[in-house]
């Protein structure tokens, strides 16, 4: 058996049957995906909530190679690179655009399932392609953007293909027609000052930094729940009750509520159980103070949706990804209809 709490970031007490480190996509075929398995980065968004009996594979690709094309530049970044970093290192280069994922954790490889989003930017904005190994066929297959099926945090390789592909590299096209993406909340004080790509990035890191703890002190898989997408209607109803909540406009009938907004309002923030508590700073955000068990952890989940249920009739889904016994677990608190 091999230990797992110091390869996630909520560092829960677990174990793995067996792990394997993939530095080359070749790797892949030596594996046997029939039996139970779980694809890990930096594991920042998921947590093992249970021994996992099978195979734990840690994606380490290295590589990142640009091309500089008439109108933009196609990035290509291996699954195994660190996203922040390599942010950084593209504004280093003046290749601006990314900037306002700035600091969300992980590797470029998990971006895509997630479709990672921050401050009005989504990644399949830059996507020209994903590559992967498909565990069917043996062979390495390139993916289109359409093909990759986006939705907010959502992507194809959460339903159709998950448990049959493997991301190795992802392609990504960034304009040389940088404009700042301002219309985000905190972001919106910079609209007249003009600012370049490293200041918004700058400001993106500074507003994370204020919201989110850093788990290599306090234990945390990041922003817990997913903003929850409701009706217009129900908007209605709930804004005259409460006025002052923050809502964002998805499509002509539907907005999206902050998560984070709704947990603060059921009086959660700070609520604790055993050694897991709703973020002081942030209720969006779950930490295990160092003694949390994935039990606790569990029925802090439920209470939470449970609660927002109650005041809201608001569903939440959990964003972080939850391994099991052997396999993906989803939690839904007591909610009625």
């Amino acid at each position: 058996m091999h230990a797992l709490q110091s390869l996630h970031t909520f560092a829960l007490p677990s174990q793995c049957s067996q792990l394997v480190t993939v530095n080359h996509w070749q790797q892949l075929t030596e594996i046997d995906f029939s039996q139970p398995f779980c694809l890990l980065g930096e594991g920042s968004n998921t947590i093992f909530v249970d021994d996992f009996v099978g195979t734990v594979i840690k994606m380490a690709l290295k590589g990142v190679a640009i091309q500089e094309r008439d109108s933009d530049w196609l990035v290509t970044a291996a699954a195994g690179e660190n996203w922040h970093q390599l942010i950084l290192q593209l504004l280093e280069k003046g290749i601006a655009g990314l900037e306002n994922l700035a600091l969300i954790p992980g590797t470029v490889g998990a971006a895509p399932v997630q479709n990672i989003g921050a401050y009005g930017v989504e990644l399949a904005k830059f996507v020209e392609y994903v590559e992967g190994f498909d565990i069917d066929t043996q062979q390495i297959v390139n993916l289109t953007r359409e093909q990759c099926e986006f939705g907010y945090r959502d992507s194809i390789f959460k339903h159709a293909l998950k448990g049959c592909f493997v991301i190795t590299q992802v392609g990504l096209k960034i304009t040389k027609q940088w404009q700042p993406e301002l219309s985000y909340g905190p972001l919106q004080h910079l609209k007249h000052t003009h600012p370049s790509a490293w200041q918004v990035c700058q400001a993106v890191i500074a507003i994370r930094q204020s919201k989110l703890p850093d788990p290599s002190v306090l234990a945390n898989a990041g922003s817990f729940f997913k903003n929850p997408v409701v009706s217009n209607q129900h908007v209605s109803k709930l804004k005259q009750q409460f006025a002052d909540m923050p809502t964002y406009f998805v499509n002509d009938s539907q907005q999206k509520l902050a998560a984070g907004w709704l947990i603060e309002q059921a009086g959660l923030k700070g609520h604790q159980i055993g050694g897991i508590a709703v973020y002081h700073q942030q209720a969006l955000v779950l930490v295990n103070q160092g003694n949390g068990s994935a039990d606790e952890l569990v029925s802090m989940i439920k209470y939470i949706q449970q609660q927002v249920w109650e005041k809201f009739a608001v569903k939440l889904e959990h964003e972080v990804r939850l391994l099991g016994h052997d396999n993906e677990v989803h939690i839904q608190g007591a909610v009625c209809e």
